[in-house]
């Protein structure tokens, strides 16, 4: 059978691909720890669940428009002016099924073939694919470690060529947890400006943070930089939604409009049940008590498993600011054990002591592993146990 070269070219994502191969081992009847997926291991706040019962009940399981029901829009909306201080009409929101797939159209309508599109990283595992897809050439900046995984403006400045159009940034940011400061994101955007780059700013963890400092979105720094960025959001991690699939993209009218069209030719609408279940995330006084309760269990985590895994020889961990992940350093205890590469090392892990986290080459940092903390401290400490069990075996040997 035939496939195209698009298809054939797709790579397999790497924490599905981690998780797989665990809920094999997990099917054979071991106990495997999964630190892989990005998900809150939280359920939906019952608020939340309620409100989808109560549009069923009313019959509220049509078809929708396109962008996103009105009532939805204006919650965003809402949201967005609370949050940020930034102002949109419905004409400049879409809600889509997820922010993966917001984003995906907005790829799709603002590239052509060679497109240039600068990517971070370590980077979410998607945004090349994603850029490919589209006809468009992912180009990287390194965010060095010692910046905290960041860019700088000067990196930035280095890569734009006559063919650059996007520039992607995820803050706080999936693997690294880091998140970037208002002096920092005005000194990237001042460079968009000058080189009239779009910005993707994708602010899905924004709600999970544990330092003082505040979420800043790079639209609301000012309204030169707000004509020229599309925000995407969403509900899935903020309010333990991942199921739903809701997610959205604010931004100039005319590519709001160009994603619309073009979602009415794949999903038609985002699902007419999860539309009206995010309105009650997005409007009722118990969700800000939800969203704490969850970053407060986070926070506990995070603490514990960053002590824990500088603790293990050979890996050094700096600490997130937000999101749910750690990303640790492990090439010295990869070179420590005899490994050659830093994804053997984390299949051995797999394979002897059960644990799954996913190798940094898949998020274009290949000294790295991604550890996902959304799961109990239990657990969580049983894993670094493992880990650390893992390494010392070897050096004893």
């Amino acid at each position: 059978m035939y496939l195209s070269k698009k298809a054939l070219s797709l790579k397999p994502s790497p924490t599905l691909e981690i998780s797989a191969k665990a809920a094999q081992l997990k099917a054979e009847g071991l106990e495997v720890i999964g630190l892989g997926v990005g998900e809150p291991d939280f359920n939906t706040p019952e608020f939340i669940i309620q409100a989808a019962k109560k549009a069923m009940d009313d019959g509220h399981t049509k078809y929708t428009p396109v962008g996103g029901i009105p009532e939805l829009k204006k919650a965003i909306i809402h949201k967005m002016n609370r949050d940020h201080q930034l102002q949109y009409t419905e004409k400049e929101v879409v809600v889509a099924t997820g922010a993966k797939f917001a984003l995906y159209l907005l790829f799709q309508v603002l590239l052509d073939q060679d497109d240039e599109v600068i990517i971070p990283t370590p980077y979410w595992v998607s945004y090349p694919d994603q850029v490919e897809l589209a006809g468009g050439k992912p180009v990287w900046v390194e965010g060095l470690e010692a910046n905290d995984f960041k860019i700088t403006a000067a990196q930035l400045e280095e890569k734009i060529t006559d063919k650059t159009k996007v520039l992607v940034l995820n803050s706080p940011s999936n693997p690294t947890g880091m998140m970037y400061t208002e002096e920092e994101l005005k000194a990237i955007g001042d460079v968009c400006l000058k080189h009239q780059i779009i910005i993707v700013s994708d602010e899905i963890y924004e709600k999970l943070i544990y330092v003082d400092e505040k979420h800043v979105s790079i639209a609301s720094i000012s309204d030169e930089l707000k004509a020229q960025t599309i925000v995407i959001n969403g509900v899935s991690k903020s309010h333990a939604m991942t199921g739903w699939r809701i997610g959205y993209a604010c931004g100039p009218e005319s590519i709001i409009k160009a994603v619309t069209d073009f979602a009415s030719q794949t999903t038609s609408n985002p699902t007419s049940i999860s539309q009206y279940a995010t309105i009650a995330a997005y409007t009722n006084d118990q969700s800000e008590q939800a969203i704490n309760e969850m970053k407060e269990q986070f926070s506990i985590r995070l603490n514990r498993l960053h002590e824990l895994l500088n603790e293990i020889p050979g890996i050094h961990c700096k600490k997130p600011h937000g999101a749910f992940y750690v990303f640790p350093n492990v090439s010295e205890a990869v070179e420590l054990t005899g490994f050659e590469s830093v994804d053997e090392w984390c299949k051995a892990l797999l394979e002897e002591e059960l644990v799954a986290i996913v190798p940094g080459s898949g998020f274009g940092s290949p000294e790295n592993v991604r550890l996902s903390y959304a799961t109990s401290l239990h657990i969580l400490e049983e894993a670094a146990k493992r880990i650390k069990g893992f390494v010392e075996k070897r050096l004893r040997s």
